[in-house]
C-alpha cells in the first residue's frame, strides 16, 4: 500500500512518522514544495531574534532520519489531486499514485489589495527564504512598517522589536489581536506594547506602497506607506501580516468537500473514501461552538496527524474535536483566549481588570456553563479555564461565586468537576 503525504511541516511530518511505526511494510511519500529539509514555520520568529540558527528551525536535525525510515521525500508542487485515478498531479506534470492521502498543507498568508504590495522591501513572514530576505532589511534602528497585529503578527512583532528596530504596527481592526480578544483585552495588549516603544496603529489601514522619492537621500528610506488615516510612514522594510487562510486552492477541481478549510469527520477522512486532512487546512467539528472550524495552531494539527495517520495504517483513532484555543506571548505579556470569548445571545459575562499591572480577565456564560474566556497576565488559571471550558460541566451555584470573583476558578474547578454537593458553594 502506498501512503502519499502532501505538505511536510509538522503535521505531515508526525503522520509519515506514525504511519512507519504502525505499517513497516508499506510505501510512504512525503510531498514538499520548498528546498529546505522539512522545518516548523512556528520557528521562524525565534530565527529572527537570533535564539536560534537556521537548522533549529528543522523538524528533525538528523540528515538521514527520513531515510533511515524509508520515508521518500519528492520536491514538488501539487496542482490538484485526481481522486477518480488516486493520483497527485505534480506542477512539472509528474504523477505519484497513492492508495490512501493524507493532505497536511497548511496555511498560506493572506494578501492584502494594498497598491504596491509586490514591491521590492515588502515580505511576508512565512517561509525561510522570507526569513532570510527580512534579516537583510530588518538591522536595528531600520524603520520596519508591520501590517497586521493578529495572533500571528503579534509573534511576528516580538521577534522585530527584540531586533532593535524601529517598528510602526497597522492594524484594520479596532484593537490588537481582534479575532481573539474583545476590546478590553485588545486594548491592554496595545497598550503593553506602545510601552514597550513600538507604535500601534489600530483601525487604520495601509492604502499604498510606493518607493520613496526622497530614498536616496541621506536618511532616506526606500518605501513609503500611505495610511488611512493620512499618515505616510518612510520603511526600510514593510512585512505583510494580514493572516492566513487554508492552502487548498489545488483542490478546486476534485470532489473533496469544503468550507472554509477541508471538512473532516472524527476520524479525520474527508468525503471521499481514502483521502485524510490534518493542520491548518483542515476543518472539525468544534463541541463548544457546535460548529466546524479551522483551529490553525500546531497542537491540533498534531493530534489530527496522529488521528489521520492511525487511521490511515489500518489503526482505528478518532478525534473528539478542536477548540478555539490560543495562547499569546507578546513582548512578555501572556495573553489567552478560549471557546466562546466574544460570548452567547442571552449569555451573562464578568470581567475583571487591573489596568496598572496589565492583567484582565473575563468569562463568558451560557446557563451555568462557561462558555469562553479572554484573560491578560493569569497564567496560574489557563489550564482551569480550558478544562471548565472544554468539559462543559454544570456549575450551579459556582455560577454566581464566578460573577462575583471570577479568580475563584480553583475552587469552582474542583467542586464541579468533582461534583461536591450543593452545599459545598458559597
Amino acid at each position: 500500500m502506498q501512503h502519499v503525504i502532501i505538505g511536510n511541516g509538522p503535521a505531515g511530518v508526525i503522520a509519515a512518522e506514525t504511519i512507519r511505526k504502525h505499517a513497516a511494510g508499506d510505501s510512504i511519500v512525503l510531498i514538499g514544495d520548498e528546498p529546505e529539509r522539512p522545518y516548523s514555520r512556528m520557528a521562524i520568529p525565534y530565527l529572527l531574534h537570533g535564539a536560534i540558527d537556521e537548522r533549529g528551525t528543522l523538524l528533525r536535525k538528523d540528515e538521514d532520519h527520513f531515510r533511515r525510515l524509508r520515508i521518500e521525500q519528492v520536491r514538488g508542487r501539487v496542482m490538484r489531486v485526481d481522486t477518480g485515478t488516486r493520483m497527485a498531479v505534480l506542477e512539472d506534470g509528474a504523477l505519484i499514485p497513492y492508495d490512501r492521502l493524507l493532505i497536511a498543507t497548511g496555511s498560506v498568508p493572506a494578501r492584502p489589495p494594498v497598491r504596491g504590495i509586490d514591491l521590492e522591501g515588502v515580505h511576508n513572514c512565512w517561509t525561510l527564504q522570507d526569513a532570510r530576505a527580512i534579516l537583510q532589511r530588518a538591522a536595528p534602528g531600520a524603520r520596519v512598517l508591520q501590517m497586521g497585529a493578529g495572533f500571528i503578527g503579534c509573534i511576528i512583532l516580538e521577534a522585530l522589536a527584540m531586533r532593535g528596530v524601529r517598528l510602526t504596527v497597522v492594524e484594520m481592526g479596532e484593537r490588537m489581536v481582534p479575532r481573539m480578544m474583545g476590546d478590553a483585552a485588545g486594548n491592554m495588549i496595545r497598550r503593553w506594547c506602545e510601552d514597550k516603544g513600538v507604535t500601534v496603529h489600530v483601525g487604520t489601514r495601509v492604502e499604498a506602497i510606493e518607493r520613496n522619492p526622497s530614498g536616496a537621500a541621506p536618511g532616506g528610506a526606500p518605501l513609503l506607506a500611505r495610511l488611512s488615516n493620512g499618515d505616510t510612514l518612510e520603511a526600510d522594510l514593510v512585512i505583510s501580516a494580514t493572516g492566513v487562510k487554508p492552502n487548498i486552492g489545488f483542490l478546486e477541481e476534485a470532489p473533496i468537500k469544503c468550507l472554509q478549510g477541508i471538512l473532516v469527520d472524527e476520524t479525520m477522512q474527508t468525503s471521499v473514501p481514502g483521502v485524510y486532512a490534518a493542520g491548518d487546512c483542515a476543518e472539525a467539528y468544534d463541541p463548544i461552538l457546535e460548529q466546524t472550524i479551522v483551529s490553525a495552531i500546531q497542537p491540533n494539527a498534531a493530534d489530527q496527524a496522529y488521528c489521520a495517520a492511525m487511521n490511515m495504517a489500518g489503526r482505528h483513532a478518532v478525534q473528539r474535536g478542536v477548540t478555539q484555543i490560543n495562547v499569546l506571548d507578546t513582548l512578555g505579556l501572556v495573553s489567552t483566549s478560549f471557546g466562546r470569548w466574544h460570548g452567547v445571545p442571552g449569555g451573562d459575562h464578568v470581567e475583571l481588570t487591573d489596568a496598572a499591572a496589565f492583567r484582565h480577565v473575563r468569562l463568558e456564560f451560557d446557563g451555568d456553563v462557561l462558555v469562553g474566556a479572554n484573560a491578560i497576565g493569569f497564567t496560574e488559571h489557563v489550564g482551569l479555564l480550558r478544562g471548565l471550558i472544554e468539559s462543559r460541566v454544570k456549575l450551579g451555584g459556582w455560577k454566581q461565586a464566578l460573577l462575583a470573583n471570577p479568580l475563584c476558578l480553583p475552587e469552582a474547578y474542583i467542586a464541579s468537576t468533582r461534583k461536591q454537593p450543593e452545599w459545598r458553594h458559597p
